[in-house]
């Protein structure tokens, strides 16, 4: 019985005990709070930033490789010994310009038998017109005379095609950057020749993140530089915006890039692509340190007068150390960027400093 009165004692006493402690913690936070409100009385030194609307532009970069705009592998389109060959690794060719010649003599001797035939058959294609008008033949024998005729012109066409691609002519301006055939070599159909890059005009492939690809259209002109040629700038003309971007929510980007005389890229040349978006508005930037507790607050004080009072904002883009500010500031507005931890709504400040 002694032994629960003694510990009902102990347990009222605890009891007791823990009261008088929150209620003194609870005076001595009150009093604290008093304190500082007390303290806002006074001038709390603060520092503060003129709000104004600048041109932020929203540049990047990004990084690629050049390649070539115009490239291919020349196959061979007629079998034969190769009689002539013009061109080597390295040279430069035109369009149109002989590379390379094969040995067409069957060809040749085809095209004449082909040639001969149909100026026998165009003959007797005139005579049995000729003798349709006056009843000497059938309609039937001169349809039959017109179709042999045009028969034996496809033929003739078809002969001179080949005979013409045995002068291997270049499909493009550039740069024999491959060869792979030697003169007296024999061809089948379809044989690698000469790989012809066009190094006079280059692309430039780079990955542009969702965020910065929306503000990218066909046709802008972009400056690129190299690592090669550090102090020259190239100008760039964005040609392909991807539609669907990676897994990494990048999209690719390629633009066409001139070439300058005597500071010439090469395919494979590593290349930085400057973007600038050229329809960039005007925007609030205030320093991110004015948010109170962060910027997804969304909240800052603003002077009035020498009055500090708690305003309602709207962030956007975060730039380094400046957050942009759709709603909620106007030009010419005083916020503060600095002892916000003293303030409460209402406090009186004094300005240490402008940040610009």
């Amino acid at each position: 019985m002694k032994k629960f009165i003694i510990w009902g004692v102990v347990t009222v006493g605890a009891v007791v005990l823990i009261m008088w402690k929150l209620n003194a913690n609870k005076k001595a936070n009150e009093a604290k709070t008093e304190f500082v409100k007390q303290s806002n009385i006074g001038d709390i030194p603060v520092l503060v930033q003129k709000v104004t609307r600048n041109d932020f532009s929203q540049g990047f970069l990004a990084n690629g490789n050049f390649a070539p705009v115009r490239e291919l592998s020349y196959l061979a389109e007629t079998a034969g010994r190769i009689t002539r060959l013009l061109v080597d690794e390295g040279s430069v060719v035109k369009q149109g310009q002989a590379i390379a010649y094969i040995d067409g003599e069957i060809l040749n001797t085809d095209l004449a038998s082909a040639k001969a035939n149909l100026n026998q058959l165009k003959v007797d294609k005139e005579r049995y017109e000729s003798a349709f008008q006056t009843g000497g033949v059938t309609q039937k024998q001169m349809d039959d005379a017109r179709l042999q005729y045009d028969v034996a012109k496809t033929r003739y066409e078809a002969a001179s095609r080949r005979v013409s691609d045995t002068y291997v002519k270049a499909p493009i301006s550039g740069i024999i950057n491959k060869k792979y055939i030697e003169q007296g070599a024999y061809l089948s159909v379809g044989t690698k020749m000469f790989d012809i890059v066009d190094v006079s005009r280059l692309k430039l492939a780079v990955s542009v993140p969702e965020a910065q690809v929306v503000t990218l259209t066909k046709g802008q002109k972009v400056s690129v530089t190299s690592s090669v040629f550090p102090e020259t700038t190239y100008e760039g003309t964005i040609t392909f915006i991807a539609a669907k971007g990676d897994n990494s929510l990048n999209y690719p980007v390629e633009m066409e890039v001139g070439n300058i005389a005597g500071k010439d890229l090469k395919a494979g040349m590593y290349g930085t692509a400057h973007f600038v978006d050229p329809k960039a508005d005007k925007a609030i930037f205030i320093a991110r340190t004015a948010f109170i507790g962060g910027v997804n607050s969304n909240e800052v004080y603003v002077m009035a007068g020498n009055v500090a009072k708690k305003r309602k904002v709207v962030a956007g883009r975060i730039v380094g150390d400046q957050v942009e500010v759709r709603e909620g500031l106007n030009e010419g507005d005083i916020v503060i960027t600095s002892g916000q931890i003293n303030l409460t709504d209402g406090a009186t400040v004094a300005v240490q400093q402008t940040v610009k």
